[in-house]
C-alpha cells in the first residue's frame, strides 16, 4: 500500500460570517476586488473544509437576518469558533447596507456575541457603500438621498426600517455604549484611529461610523486594519486587503481570478419585493419567457402548481431566459401575507423556488441561474445543494458571477433585492453571452 500526503493549506488572515447568502457574495467580491483570494462557503465549513483552499479571506453564508436572535447569535458564534480554530486572526460580520433588522436584533446581538467570544473591547459599524448609493451622515443612513425610514425599506416584509438613525436604533439591541465615528475624524486614517482609541478607554464598545464618500472607506479600513473585529457592510471590505497589506498582516501580491462558467439554458428566480428588483422584473419581462407565481395557490396545491410550471418551462422557447418570480408590490404582498402571514408567505415562496430550481437544472437544462433576494437566494442553494461558491466577474455594484462547488455545476448570481440597475437581469445575461 502507498502513503499518500495530504497537502494543507496555509491559514486565512480573515475570516467572515454574513447573515444572508447574497450579503456574503457581495462581501466576496468586495474581498476580491481588494486582491485578496476568496472561498464562499453556503454552509458552515470543517476544519477539513478550510484546509483545502488557499485563500487570503474565507466568507461563511449563513441565513440569520431573519431569525430568532439566540439562533442568529448561536449559528454565528459557531462559525467564528471554526474560523478562530483555522487560524483566522482577523474576523468580519456582514450585514445588509440598509442595516436590516428589528429592535430586538439580529445586528447588534450577533455583534456584541462577537466581542464577549473574541475578547475584543470595540467593534465599528460601518454599513456605508456610496458606491451603490448607500451613505452614514451625523450617525443616519442614506439611500441615495432618502433617509432609509423613507427609501422603500420602511415596506420591507420581514425588517421594517422605520428609523434612519443607527446610534438610536442599534442602541435598542445591544447593552453597551454606543458612539459615533464622525465625518469630520475621517480627515486621516490617524485621526480615525485616535477617535476610535479615546471612545475605546471611555468604555464605548459600538462605534457607528460616518462615511459619504468612497475615499473615506479606504481611510476607515486603515484605521481599523488592527482590530480584530469589523462589522459592516460589503464596501469597506474593498480595500481591507491594502490595509491589511500595508500593515505587514498579509505579504501575497494582488490576486486577480478568472473563472469558466458552464454552459446552459438562463434561468431567473426572483422572490424579492424590493422596488429595485420590480423594476427590474418588469424589464426583463420583454425578453424572458416569464411566469407569475400565484402564492395562494402553491399553498392550496403545491404538486399540483410545481408540475403545470415544469411542464411550462419545458415547452418554453429554449433560445430566451425563464423568468419566474412573486416579486409584486407592496399591496400584492400585504394581501398574500393577510391570508397566509408574513413569515409562512415568505417561507412557503423560498421554498417553492427552491424545489423549481432543482427541477429546472436537472430536467431542463439550466446552467444559468440568476436569484434575486436574500432569503430566496439561501433557499435555492440550499436545495440544490451547493456547498461553496468561487468568485467570478462584477455584474453590478456588490453582484458577481459565480460557479458552483458541490451540487450541479452552475454559473450562479446571488442579488440582494435592492441591488442594481433596471437592466441588471439582462446585463448579467450579456457578459455571458
Amino acid at each position: 500500500m502507498t502513503n499518500k500526503t495530504k497537502t494543507t493549506a496555509a491559514s486565512a488572515l480573515l475570516g467572515c460570517v454574513a447573515d444572508d447568502v447574497t450579503g456574503a457574495t457581495d462581501l466576496a467580491i468586495n474581498l476580491a476586488q481588494g486582491g485578496m483570494r476568496v472561498i464562499q462557503w453556503l454552509q458552515i465549513p470543517t476544519l477539513e473544509d478550510l484546509r483545502v483552499h488557499e485563500v487570503d479571506a474565507i466568507v461563511v453564508a449563513l441565513k440569520t437576518r431573519s431569525i430568532a436572535p439566540p439562533e442568529a447569535v448561536s449559528q454565528s458564534i459557531a462559525a467564528v469558533e471554526v474560523l478562530r480554530g483555522h487560524g483566522c486572526r482577523r474576523f468580519y460580520f456582514k450585514y445588509c447596507s440598509t442595516f436590516d433588522s428589528t429592535e430586538r436584533g439580529n445586528i447588534g446581538p450577533v455583534a456584541e456575541a462577537m466581542i464577549d467570544v473574541l475578547g475584543v473591547e470595540q467593534t465599528i459599524f460601518c454599513p456605508a457603500f456610496p458606491r451603490a448609493g448607500r451613505t452614514v451622515y451625523q450617525g443616519h443612513l442614506f439611500v441615495g438621498e432618502t433617509l432609509l425610514s423613507e427609501s422603500g425599506m420602511q415596506n420591507h416584509p420581514l425588517n421594517p426600517m422605520q428609523d434612519a438613525n443607527l446610534v438610536r436604533f442599534l442602541s435598542h439591541q445591544v447593552t453597551r455604549s454606543v458612539g459615533r465615528l464622525r465625518y469630520q475624524e475621517l480627515a486621516d486614517a490617524n485621526s480615525a484611529a485616535g477617535s476610535l482609541q479615546k471612545q475605546r478607554r471611555d468604555g464605548i464598545a459600538h462605534v457607528v461610523v460616518d462615511c459619504v464618500e468612497d475615499s473615506q472607506l479606504q481611510t476607515i479600513a486603515t484605521a481599523v486594519s488592527d482590530m480584530p473585529l469589523v462589522t459592516g457592510g460589503s464596501g469597506l471590505a474593498r480595500h481591507l486587503g491594502d490595509a491589511y497589506r500595508q500593515s505587514g498582516l498579509m505579504q501575497n501580491d494582488y490576486a486577480t481570478s478568472v473563472l469558466q462558467l458552464p454552459l446552459g439554458r438562463s434561468l431567473i428566480l426572483s422572490g424579492s419585493c424590493s422596488q429595485a428588483t420590480n423594476r427590474q422584473v418588469a424589464k426583463a419581462k420583454s425578453f424572458c419567457n416569464t411566469w407569475q407565481l400565484d402564492v395562494l395557490e402553491i399553498a392550496r396545491d403545491p404538486g399540483g402548481y410545481q408540475r403545470q410550471l415544469a411542464a411550462w418551462a419545458e415547452a418554453s422557447d429554449v433560445h430566451r431566459p425563464l423568468l419566474i418570480y412573486s416579486t409584486d408590490d407592496p399591496d400584492g404582498v400585504r394581501r398574500v401575507q393577510q391570508t397566509l402571514g408574513a413569515s409562512e408567505a415568505a417561507q412557503l415562496i423560498e421554498s417553492f423556488l427552491g424545489k423549481v430550481a432543482v427541477e429546472l437544472t436537472a430536467d431542463v437544462g439550466v446552467r444559468r441561474l440568476i436569484v434575486a433576494g436574500g432569503e430566496t437566494s439561501g433557499a435555492v442553494v440550499h436545495n440544490l445543494g451547493i456547498r461553496a461558491l468561487a468568485i467570478g466577474p462584477e455584474i453590478c455594484a456588490g453582484v458577481p458571477w459565480t460557479r458552483s462547488i458541490g451540487g450541479p455545476q452552475l454559473a450562479i448570481a446571488l442579488k440582494s433585492g435592492n441591488f442594481g440597475d433596471d437592466n441588471f437581469f439582462h446585463t448579467a445575461l450579456e457578459m455571458l453571452a
